[in-house]
């Protein structure tokens, strides 16, 4: 696809999601809170779960209690029971995306720091690095637990943006939903969508600067086009 027009702002730094972008944990999330569920009698089919692909696990929760009127839920203890869930499907699991090496090596190469924001929790993140062996090359790891809102609000890109010392526009965020990419591009950021395949068609993904396959597609002269580097 097409590079858009750019904004003015040299990027000086590069922000990754996490989960369905770096490792395909997706999936796994969608397994913990089908489990989860299934002891509070609510049987969730997967296909639907893509309605709360991106958002906080606080807010995973709020939705589908809601959704299905379920009585007597207390949140805390579904939250955590979900995490543990999710904590143990990495460990045991958990794939490597494609290109992950690859392109955290590319803006090691051209001095460019890196983060993580995610709108998982601080343990999931920890497990899901440690797991990729990822964890010290990230300058910043920022959590949206530590935010009043999750994704799709932005404020998850701009703390992270501000811990990097940079403002939003001058950093680059990779997404994989719709809710982070709504995300990325509220705290006016570029942003390259790496579009999970249930997703492809969505048209909201025409918000995103540069859509890919896989971050093995993303190279240099995306790098250049993207002002990055001279």
């Amino acid at each position: 696809m097409e590079l858009k027009n750019k904004n003015g702002y040299k990027i000086e730094a590069v922000i990754f999601d996490m989960d369905g972008l770096l490792i395909d944990s997706e999936p796994l999330w969608r397994e913990a809170i089908q489990r989860v569920f299934k002891r509070l009698n609510v049987s969730i089919e997967k296909e639907n779960l893509i309605e709360t692909m991106g958002l906080r696990v606080d807010e995973v929760v709020e939705y589908w209690t809601a959704k299905y009127s379920v009585q007597g839920v207390i949140k805390e203890k579904t939250v955590s029971d979900i995490v543990e869930e999710v904590i143990n499907l990495i460990k045991t699991e958990g794939i490597i995306l494609d290109g992950v090496h690859k392109i955290i090596e590319l803006f090691i190469s051209q001095n460019i720091p890196i983060a993580i924001a995610s709108s998982s929790s601080m343990d999931i993140i920890n497990a899901a690095l440690e797991k990729i062996s990822i964890k010290g090359k990230m300058k910043i790891i920022h959590s949206a637990e530590h935010e009043p809102f999750g994704k799709p609000h932005p404020g998850v890109y701009i703390t992270t943006a501000e811990e990097l010392g940079f403002l939003p526009e001058q950093c680059l965020a990779f997404e994989d939903s719709i809710n982070g990419i709504i995300s990325a591009k509220a705290a006016k950021m570029r942003c390259v969508a790496v579009p999970d395949k249930k997703i492809i068609n969505d048209k909201r993904l025409g918000i995103s600067d540069l859509i890919i396959d896989s971050l093995n597609d993303f190279t240099l002269e995306h790098l250049k086009k993207l002002e990055v580097i001279n």
